[in-house]
């Protein structure tokens, strides 16, 4: 097994150009995180956010994707979540996503969460998990480098104040969340689904995004279902991509098999309460 990359050294392979895939982890299963971890993505994300696990199970979790060797990322709760930013870090995660930022001001405050003094205000405490491999001193001396800050774009006003927000000292990557940019910019109530996604609106708000994130050198991330889009978005720039959660996966790979069970017994059908 080849040496595991740093998180300064993974971030620099996204800015130079290479792509990082991987999952948003939502069932609070250690051992679906550690097949998952088994299978190739680069990177699997705890969603604490929308996920029932507290940090007891994100322990165990952390624990589990570390055994695969891919990366180790958690959405916390919001720029708010102290706590919640310490104990992933703490607790072994390579980086953080920070949902709901709005402000420059509630970015600064986030990384300041995620960051160690002098760049931050983060708690230092010993022994951690973050800590076993390379000690106190020799996990802190550098996790101001290593530790991977995300912020989620997702409003409108986010994308208000995007060109102060890019330009923070600290920012790593600004992860697009359409979905809740969309609700956010009224485009559910101006279009039919799917087409608010390819609307000119949410475009405008994407290439504002990009211009501000291609001028502070910070990388650009995109929460996709599937991999129908993902072309698309790495011609735009994007290097972080997630192309689902576990529980979409689950029920893709479900309904697949489904659907190859309809066409062989004839006489057998799905439910009809089945959400796919």
């Amino acid at each position: 097994m080849s040496e595991a990359v740093s998180g300064a050294q993974f971030k620099q392979q996204m800015r130079d150009g290479h792509p990082k895939m991987g999952l948003f982890l939502n069932s609070h299963s250690p051992t679906v995180a550690e097949q998952l971890a088994h299978t190739g993505y680069d990177w699997l994300l705890v969603d604490s956010q929308h996920g029932p696990m507290g940090y007891e199970k994100l322990s165990a979790m952390l624990c589990a994707i570390a055994s695969g060797g891919a990366k180790s990322m958690v959405r916390v709760a919001g720029a708010h979540d102290r706590a919640g930013i310490q104990q992933a870090l703490d607790l072994g995660a390579d980086g953080i996503l920070v949902p709901y930022i709005n402000t420059a001001e509630e970015a600064a405050h986030a990384i300041s969460c995620a960051k160690y003094p002098m760049a931050g205000t983060r708690s230092v405490y010993f022994p951690q998990r973050s800590m076993n491999k390379a000690g106190l001193l020799g996990y802190a001396g550098s996790a101001n480098d290593n530790v991977i800050v995300a912020l989620q774009v997702e409003t409108a006003d986010c994308i208000t104040n995007i060109e102060a927000i890019a330009a923070l000292p600290g920012v790593d990557m600004l992860f697009l969340g359409q979905n809740d940019l969309c609700m956010s910019m009224g485009l559910y109530v101006k279009y039919e689904f799917p087409h608010m996604y390819t609307s000119p609106e949410l475009l405008e708000a994407t290439n504002k995004l990009i211009a501000a994130a291609q001028q502070n050198n910070v990388i650009l991330g995109i929460f996709l279902f599937g991999t129908a889009r993902v072309g698309e978005f790495l011609e735009k720039g994007f290097r972080f991509f997630s192309v689902g959660n576990d529980l979409h996966h689950i029920l893709t790979q479900a309904g697949a098999h489904i659907g190859a069970l309809e066409g062989i017994a004839s006489n057998w059908k799905r439910r009809p309460t089945a959400l796919l």
